[in-house]
């Protein structure tokens, strides 16, 4: 595996991409989503923000490391929503390359704006070189989102289980254009040393933000301003499976609510940690 820290800074923008109802409907259809405005196709979920943005995002990392990676995190902030009939314009760039205990972390940056020019959304891809190791990186790293310590069994505002269906990742990997065979092969997903299938991070990142904008914002996907996580283990794609997601209150930031979020497994193993959400009023 190759890094080329010599990459810190390169761009690049995705072909224009027209927002039609039937993406942003087959979108929330494949991540569960229970929003009556989404599947009217009213507005696009919070999460259908990747689908213009994730091939350039991802493509841009691959031009930095060579080898297969892991989503380490991945983080929105919301501006305005996707609408149907929009024309999106995406813009990415290479902004860090970072060490950490896990691996090199490969950090790029990407805007969303419409045919006008309003920015719509930020967001932030990091991925993990897993078996590498990198003394001093370049560039910046992503915006913090740690959960705050010391949250109490008060703070809690709900613990919500979703479960995952044995289709889950076919469905989403064409309504989202993430067609990797380690999300719905078992044979692909062990030969890349995974051990079976595996749902993707952000379909998982989805159910979180489900969990929130039920739950926190009056079922109004417009007041969720930011949503950060961390993917701490991963989502096996077997029979049975669930998400079990945990939401806090942890106080006010910049005048918006903060959520922390933290989802397991069946398990009860760790799937996302440092999930941060911002609710607007």
């Amino acid at each position: 595996m190759t890094l080329h820290l010599d990459r810190l800074g390169t761009r690049a923008s995705a072909p224009p991409y027209a927002v039609t109802q039937e993406a942003t409907v087959a979108y929330a259809r494949a991540t569960n989503d229970e929003n009556g405005e989404h599947l009217a196709g009213v507005l696009a979920p919070p999460l259908f923000a990747v689908v213009p943005a994730l091939k350039t995002m991802a493509a841009l990392k691959r031009q930095v490391v060579e080898g297969f990676t892991l989503h380490g995190e991945h983080e929105l902030r919301l501006h305005r929503p996707i609408e149907p009939g929009m024309t999106l314009a995406v813009d990415a760039e290479v902004i860090g390359i970072r060490p950490s205990r896990a691996g090199p972390l490969v950090v790029v940056r990407g805007e969303t704006r419409d045919q006008r020019g309003e920015l719509l959304n930020e967001q932030y891809l990091v991925s993990v070189a897993h078996g590498r190791k990198l003394e001093d990186g370049v560039g910046r790293d992503a915006p913090a989102h740690r959960r705050p310590e010391g949250l109490g069994k008060n703070a809690l505002i709900a613990e919500l289980s979703y479960p995952v269906d044995a289709d889950q990742t076919l469905r989403y990997a064409e309504a989202s254009g993430d067609r990797d065979p380690y999300t719905f092969d078992h044979a692909e997903a062990r030969a890349r040393g995974l051990p079976g299938a595996i749902v993707h991070g952000l379909c998982t990142m989805a159910f979180v933000a489900r969990a929130v904008v039920a739950r926190c914002c009056g079922a109004d996907s417009r007041r969720l301003k930011r949503l950060a996580v961390r993917f701490s283990g991963l989502l096996l794609l077997e029979p049975g499976q669930q998400l079990t997601t945990r939401l806090w209150r942890a106080g006010t930031n910049d005048g918006r609510a903060v959520v922390v979020a933290e989802s397991d497994d069946r398990e009860g193993e760790s799937v996302i940690r440092h999930g941060w959400a911002e609710i607007g009023t």
